[in-house]
């Protein structure tokens, strides 16, 4: 994965320091090349208001936009103590298996808080071709990946418990994972729980031509 970075300037300090600041080269943007264990995805803020029936609005979201993180492009504000920078991501490898990390929850000094929105998701075919840095996409021929595990968390932070989706790939078919409980579970069903976290596994190429006839 390429990694691009840019340090800026303090938000108060005026206009033409800041202009100044910005011709230095420790404000200039750095690319470093990072391997990565799994994809951290970020969800939108959840709203907080009602519906004119005063009921709670579950938000929706389409994975593919909260994958544009990973398309080269997108930038996005990381703050810390004493400085802000902005970042971009891009994705140079797609291994044989994917691991999402949806980030459903954020920490303070005083408690944990949850988003509730929900991914909508394709069980299968998702191309991520896109988010390949051009000059790497001809060394892929296979950039499709399907669902084989989906982890949901349901509840509060810190009273909720976790669910799991495993597909069995003999048969095709979905079953649910919770304590000692095995349940099937249609693959529409999948796509409304509060996932987690999620393996997808890339297909090859004899599996993509089976598709395609």
């Amino acid at each position: 994965m390429r990694i691009f970075t840019k340090k800026l300037p303090h938000p108060d300090l005026p206009a033409e320091e800041k202009a100044q600041l910005l011709q230095n080269s420790e404000y200039q943007e750095m690319m470093v090349e990072s391997t990565f264990m799994y994809l951290t995805l970020d969800l939108p803020t959840a709203p907080l208001y009602k519906d004119e029936k005063e009921q709670l609005i579950i938000p929706q979201v389409p994975l593919f936009s909260i994958l544009a993180k990973f398309n080269g492009a997108t930038e996005k504000e990381y703050k810390t103590y004493k400085e802000n920078f902005l970042k971009r991501f891009q994705l140079t490898k797609l291994p044989p298996y994917l691991i999402f990390c949806i980030k459903r929850f954020t920490k303070n000094n005083f408690f944990v808080e949850k988003n509730p929105t929900i991914v909508n998701f394709p069980i299968t075919n998702v191309d991520l071709r896109e988010y390949l840095s051009e000059e790497v996409q001809a060394a892929h021929t296979n950039t499709t990946y399907d669902l084989i595990a989906n982890i949901v968390h349901d509840g509060k932070p810190s009273e909720g418990s976790y669910r799991i989706h495993v597909l069995h790939h003999g048969t095709g078919k979905w079953y649910e994972l919770q304590d000692l409980q095995v349940t099937d579970i249609l693959p529409q069903m999948i796509t409304l729980s509060e996932a987690y976290i999620q393996i997808w596994k890339r297909r090859e190429e004899d599996e993509t031509k089976q598709q395609g006839a």
